[in-house]
């Protein structure tokens, strides 16, 4: 049994694991964006004293907590994939349509939304 389908299955049988890194990648989102206006001036004052350590410091802090957000939403996402062919994390299909427009992904990220709130219902 692989990874995804482990995964799959905790999120199939315990919907509060798939509800809760849901919730914690809202949290991070909005958190992230908090303390970017909150602590603005202390950080870029921070990080103009050595802005090579400093800047390249701040900049791995956000790739992280990106990478963290969209990990959580995949796992969140993660119990609506009806096949077990269908990739682990593909519930989200602007990325499998491919193309790097705003827009387009946009889209697909409102079309994985509308879905999602269908099959809560």
């Amino acid at each position: 049994m692989t990874v995804c389908n482990k995964i799959r299955g905790i999120t199939r049988s315990h919907e509060w694991v798939a509800d809760l890194f849901s919730l914690l990648a809202v949290v991070m989102l909005f958190g992230t964006i908090w303390a970017g206006v909150e602590y603005q001036r202390p950080l870029l004052g921070w990080m103009s004293q050595n802005v090579i350590l400093h800047g390249s410091s701040v900049m791995a802090a956000i790739v992280l907590d990106v990478f963290l957000i969209i990990l959580f939403l995949n796992i969140g996402s993660s119990r609506f994939s009806d096949s077990p062919a269908e990739n682990c994390f593909g519930t989200f299909r602007g990325r499998r349509r491919g193309g790097a427009s705003v827009g387009r992904i946009f889209h697909s990220w409102l079309h994985h939304m509308e879905n999602v709130n269908k099959k809560h219902r």
